[in-house]
């Protein structure tokens, strides 16, 4: 299973760039700003604690996408005071992966993305959550879009 990348949503009001290559992202795209400083990028890599690097330099909530060969996404999510959830996109073809599903339950995904998603100021949408860590793509990248779009992050796509 090669590592195919990632996209990261982030809101930041300085480089978010810079913040991205000192928490240990590689190769990153540029940015597409939008409404209330949101900005979605993506990466070819990053570190173990990249995630938590950008949050606390930042202040802000983010979310993580990385995936898997454009086959499977892992999500990871956090939020300034620790508040944190992780969810699997594309899991019948992850199952074929024999990455443990039982790791990746959904309902608490679920629960958690719309908690997260308040704290960052965003409206949710639960169905389209849930349809989001269900689901099923022939790239993950659309299910990551969908779920950015569900979680109701400003012009993501």
């Amino acid at each position: 299973m090669g590592n195919s990348g990632g996209s990261l949503a982030a809101r930041s009001t300085g480089e978010l760039h810079l913040l991205m290559r000192e928490a240990g992202f590689t190769d990153i795209e540029d940015t597409a700003a939008s409404a209330g400083g949101w900005q979605v990028t993506d990466f070819a890599d990053s570190g173990r604690h990249s995630l938590a690097h950008i949050v606390r330099s930042t202040g802000a909530p983010a979310v993580m996408v990385s995936f898997h060969d454009s086959d499977v996404g892992f999500v990871e999510a956090l939020t300034p005071d620790g508040a944190a959830w992780e969810g699997l996109l594309n899991r019948e073809v992850a199952e074929s992966y024999e990455i443990p599903l039982e790791s990746f339950p959904v309902e608490s995904a679920v629960t958690a993305a719309l908690a997260w998603s308040a704290a960052a100021g965003l409206t949710p949408d639960e169905a389209a959550v849930r349809r989001a860590l269900t689901g099923s793509a022939v790239f993950a990248e659309d299910l990551a879009s969908a779920l950015m779009t569900a979680l109701g992050l400003p012009g993501a796509t």
